[in-house]
């Protein structure tokens, strides 16, 4: 692996440096972190830390992440993508966010998590023509 190389420190600033919010949960369903505390769309209490996943997510979606990460677990499914509209920021202007759920595999395949992917793409929906490099 290349980053093997890389401090902690690095490693976090570089999650943290990510447009986008990440969550992962163990292999045994437990949450282990996530980055952009205070920025969040969807906002993680820090009492998840340590909790399964199910004991902190929103009831009206759980039935379907519990499927995700059942195929994710028994190597159905390795992704999944999905998008919803979302009132965002002090106006409530609605924007499009991405969220994508990735399986964390070992080099010999095994399950040891699910990485949770969320990111706004209204800006990116709304580009037009081009923007070369230091334009």
């Amino acid at each position: 692996m290349l980053f093997d190389r890389m401090s902690a420190d690095m490693v976090k600033a570089m999650i943290e440096a990510i447009p986008a919010e990440v969550t992962v949960i163990d292999a045994n369903d437990e949450v282990v972190g996530w980055n952009k505390h205070d920025k969040r769309l969807f906002h993680r209490p820090m009492t998840c830390i340590g909790m399964n996943f199910r004991d902190c997510h929103p009831k009206k979606s759980l039935d379907q992440v519990e499927r995700l990460v059942g195929e994710m677990k028994s190597g159905k499914r390795d992704m999944a993508r999905f998008w919803i509209d979302l009132p965002v920021g002090p106006e409530k202007k609605v924007h499009k966010i991405l969220i994508e759920f990735y399986a964390l595999r070992g080099d010999d395949g095994k399950y040891l998590g699910c990485l949770e992917f969320t990111q706004d793409v209204q800006y990116i929906r709304e580009l037009e023509g081009q923007k070369r490099l230091m334009d």
